[in-house]
């Protein structure tokens, strides 16, 4: 099969997977690229941040349009992502290339923790209207409550999300949504919405520094990016036809199996 194929599909995987169950597929790409065709970390994490530039931009345009995203929010705390994921693209290239690999493997040690908990949690009722939509208009005049609270704190989480995409290659998201949700209080909704309006500046500032360095190859990285956007629209479409609980149980065997291989490269078995 042709590497460009092979490299497309690969991406089409991580692409479809990361729509279905809203992780974006950074998670996946880092990994497939790394163990399943060679490359340094430091490149697998390049190519995963341009993939996520390209796989969030659609998604961010029709949240921002629906009103579902809190776009002076997402703004004020991009600020703190994109000045985090430029200091954790840079830091990426000091750090030996076991000691990414041992901090995507507890990434994905922890995704898969929280991915399970969430399949085995069955809410006693359904969510009220007002937890589960927009609790105001996010631009309205007036701003809503959440806005404000814990700004600092939550400037702080910003600046710790952008390192981690920086660093890890990912979207940054599985550290933004739970900022905002549990930290500021805002509903999920506008949590899941905001946190991907920030995603695609976020990444690409931590694209950046992997650029500059020179640790993407523009052909390599092409193909996963298509094989990524058709995967992820893919993924769109089957999302209400699947069952979750299955698809969460086998997402979850498969991460802890590529953490525990990420691992093994870390303790110098690679």
């Amino acid at each position: 099969m042709p590497f460009d194929l092979l490299l497309a599909l690969s991406g089409l995987l991580a692409g479809a997977f990361g729509a279905l169950l809203g992780l974006g597929g950074g998670i996946l790409i880092v990994p497939i690229l790394t163990l399943g065709f060679g490359m340094p970390l430091t490149a697998a994490v390049g190519t995963s941040l341009i993939c996520v530039i390209a796989t969030s931009t659609g998604g961010a345009a029709v949240n921002v349009r629906a009103g579902r995203a809190d776009v002076r929010l997402g703004i004020l705390l991009g600020a703190g992502t994109v000045v985090g994921a430029l200091t954790g693209g840079l830091v990426a290239g000091l750090l030996p290339e076991r000691m990414l690999a041992a901090l995507f493997a507890l990434l994905l040690v922890y995704t898969a923790i929280t991915m399970g908990r969430g399949a085995l949690h069955r809410p006693s009722q359904a969510e009220p209207p007002e937890a589960s939509g927009l609790a105001a208009t996010p631009d309205g005049a007036i701003g809503p409550a959440y806005r404000t609270r814990r700004l600092p704190a939550a400037v702080g989480g910003s600046f710790v999300a952008g390192n981690v995409s920086g660093l890890l290659g990912v979207g940054g998201g599985i550290v933004t949504v739970p900022l905002l949700h549990l930290v500021m209080v805002a509903p999920m909704r506008v949590a899941v919405a905001t946190s991907n309006f920030m995603i695609g500046m976020t990444a690409a500032a931590g694209a950046y520094a992997y650029l500059f360095r020179g640790d993407v190859d523009a052909t390599v990285a092409a193909p996963v990016v298509l094989g990524v956007a058709a995967g992820a629209a893919l993924g769109a479409r089957l999302s209400a036809r699947l069952r979750q609980g299955w698809l969460i149980g086998l997402f979850v065997i498969v991460v802890l199996y590529v953490a525990f291989q990420m691992a093994m490269r870390a303790v110098g078995s690679a």
